[in-house]
C-alpha cells in the first residue's frame, strides 16, 4: 500500500496490547459465552470500524474488545476451569473438523456452570442471526472521513442493449440439456 508523508501511522506503543493466546477449540467452545459477554464493546467496535472506513480510528475499542475477552476468559477459569478444559478438550479430540456434535454431554455440564456459577445462560440459536440497532454515544463519522481514499465516481459505463442470439448452426455444446 502507498501512502503519503501526511497519513498519520500509530506507533508501536498504540497497537501492543496483550494476546488472547487460545486455540481454535478453546475459542468455539466459548463462541457464544464470549459473543454474549462482550456484545456491546463488539458491537460498538464493528460500527467504528464498518462508518469510518479506517481500522487506525478504532484502535482504542479494539483495546476494549480484547479486554473484555480477557476479563471473560479469567472469569471462567475461575468459576468453571474443570467443566471447560474437558469440553474444550472434547471438542479437540473428538472430531477431525471440531465438531461439536460428539460432546453434547460435557457441553451439558459447562453449561450447567455456566449458568449456576457465572448466571450466564447460553444464548439460543440464532441469536446471533437476528437483526438489533446497536445505540452509541458516539457522533456520527464525517461524510468522508479518511482523505486517503477520495471518493471516486464509477468509471464503468452501463452495458448497451443487447439483442438475442441466433442459434447455433451446428447444435448446442449442452446436448444433454433440451430447450
Amino acid at each position: 500500500m502507498v501512502i503519503t508523508n501526511n497519513v498519520h501511522l500509530p506507533d508501536c506503543s498504540e497497537l501492543n496490547v496483550q494476546e488472547v493466546d487460545l486455540s481454535s477449540p478453546v475459542l468455539l467452545a466459548a463462541g457464544p459465552y464470549l459473543g454474549k459477554d462482550c456484545e456491546n464493546i463488539n458491537n460498538e467496535f464493528m460500527l467504528c470500524r464498518f462508518e469510518s472506513g479506517d481500522p487506525r480510528a478504532c484502535l482504542g475499542l479494539g483495546k476494549l474488545v480484547t479486554t473484555c475477552t480477557l476479563q471473560f476468559f479469567q472469569k471462567v477459569k475461575r468459576a468453571c476451569f474443570h467443566e471447560f478444559n474437558q469440553y474444550a478438550n472434547c471438542v479437540d479430540k473428538s472430531s477431525g473438523d471440531l465438531s461439536f456434535k460428539h460432546c453434547r454431554k460435557t457441553q451439558a455440564v459447562f453449561e450447567e456452570c455456566m449458568d449456576e456459577k457465572l448466571c450466564m445462560k447460553r444464548p439460543e440459536f440464532g441469536y446471533f442471526c437476528r437483526a438489533r440497532v446497536h445505540k452509541t454515544s458516539r457522533p456520527p463519522p464525517p461524510a468522508n472521513p479518511c482523505p486517503c481514499q477520495p471518493v471516486v465516481p464509477d468509471p464503468t459505463p452501463s452495458l448497451p442493449d443487447c439483442k438475442p442470439r441466433q442459434h447455433p448452426r451446428f447444435g448446442s455444446r449442452f446436448y444433454w440439456m433440451t430447450e
